[in-house]
């Protein structure tokens, strides 16, 4: 096509301005692209840490107030669920799974002579951890003088199945057996068991004196209905609407919720990232009507011979379709490369980067310079397509 060959010569004679051209489209998709991958690698980062917790339900004391709800056993100013409390939330999720959770702080050492470090203790009834926790090694604990251990606990203290652990700042309190290490579960709505270590529910009530008052309880959904079963639970333990005994977290809801938040705050960075494909789309407008103006007389002589308004027009978008297109991919490329850095950098990990989320962010960001260029392309187009023949020719 002798048109697409003309547009090809007329950016090889102006290469550095042409250059120019393509480097702000260059820019602009990368600032797009990158911006896009990262935020798409932060949500799947988050979701990684926040682990399966989307079908749970967490019910925790009411702390806007005391009430004939609590107990304070272990803590006089700390409110507690009651066994009462406790079993009117298993009857209205039956047949899902509730599971009561203890919780504290306590001084520990591993080995003889290690050092004193405190740890969160987690106690849990022994039948209901399956249900909540999975293992990477080892076996659920079923006696008082076992326990089980998350992944960074393991590690930061060179712990391993059948190690010991001595409770309290002298012992005191007697000395667990490792019996299992739990599955890494990152961030979680319930339980954070990566630091920490699970007792059984009858061993943590004999240590510290406590008697069926719960920290919290986690329930598993079966059926997906989180929602609902939050409705429920609070529809019978909140009745009175001047007291309240319970707070009840929807996981999923407030997933929902945390996935909107980033994916409005991707959009923000890369509507910044688009400034700059406008700035390069004002870049190339100028080119292309340069363009138009150093060529007045050429485009006056093809229009008295015969050339037809459509040809002239498509010769000047075919040069900014080849402006756009290299500058789009070239800028691609570099988004990719760009995106890795950024990940590596932010989060400290890459393995989020080759998803198909990214693709989609690349590819809408060369599409965008693409289209920007051909628009800005335009109007130059439609100028030269439109000029008087007479009045071309005798331009100087």
């Amino acid at each position: 096509m002798i048109f697409w060959e003309i547009a090809k010569r007329n950016i090889r004679i102006n290469v550095l301005r042409s250059s120019l051209a393509m480097l702000g489209i260059v820019i602009g998709v990368v600032a797009i692209a990158s911006m896009g991958i990262l935020g798409n690698s932060l949500v799947a980062s988050v979701a990684d840490s926040l682990s399966s917790v989307g079908d749970s339900v967490i019910v925790t004391p009411y702390s806007g107030g005391g009430g004939q709800g609590f107990s304070s056993a272990g803590s006089s100013d700390s409110l507690k669920i009651t066994d009462q409390n406790f079993q009117q939330i298993k009857r209205v999720v039956a047949p899902n799974v509730a599971i009561p959770v203890y919780q504290t702080a306590e001084h520990m050492k591993i080995g003889v002579g290690g050092d004193d470090i405190v740890a969160v203790i987690y106690g849990l009834p022994s039948e209901d951890v399956p249900d909540l926790l999975k293992l990477q090694d080892g076996v659920y604990n079923n006696g008082n003088s076992g326990c089980l251990i998350g992944p960074t606990f393991a590690k930061d203290h060179n712990l391993k199945v059948g190690s010991r652990i001595s409770i309290g700042t002298d012992g005191e309190k007697g000395t667990l057996r490792v019996t299992g290490i739990i599955e890494e579960r990152g961030m979680s709505f319930d339980i954070s068991t990566d630091s920490a270590v699970v007792v059984t529910k009858e061993w943590f009530e004999n240590t510290y004196n406590r008697n069926a008052d719960y920290d919290e309880v986690v329930v598993k959904v079966k059926n997906g209905d989180t929602a609902g079963m939050k409705t429920a639970i609070e529809n019978q333990l909140n009745k009175r609407k001047d007291q309240k005994i319970v707070t009840v977290m929807d996981s999923k809801a407030t997933l929902a919720t945390i996935y909107s938040t980033f994916g409005m705050v991707t959009t923000f960075v890369t509507a910044i990232g688009g400034i700059s494909m406008v700035v390069a789309g004002v870049s190339i407008f100028n080119v292309m009507m340069m363009s138009v103006t150093e060529r007045i007389k050429e485009i006056g002589i093809m229009r008295s011979i015969g050339t037809q308004k459509k040809e002239v027009m498509s010769m000047f978008i075919y040069e900014a379709a080849i402006i756009g297109v290299v500058g789009s991919t070239i800028g691609g490329v570099l988004s990719v490369m760009a995106g890795y850095a950024i990940s590596a950098l932010v989060l400290n990990t890459t393995k989020h980067l080759f998803t198909v989320a990214n693709a989609l962010s690349v590819a809408e960001g060369m599409g965008f310079g693409i289209m920007i260029c051909l628009a800005c392309g335009l109007y130059p187009a439609w100028r030269a397509a439109n000029l008087n023949p007479i009045d071309a020719l005798r331009h100087e």
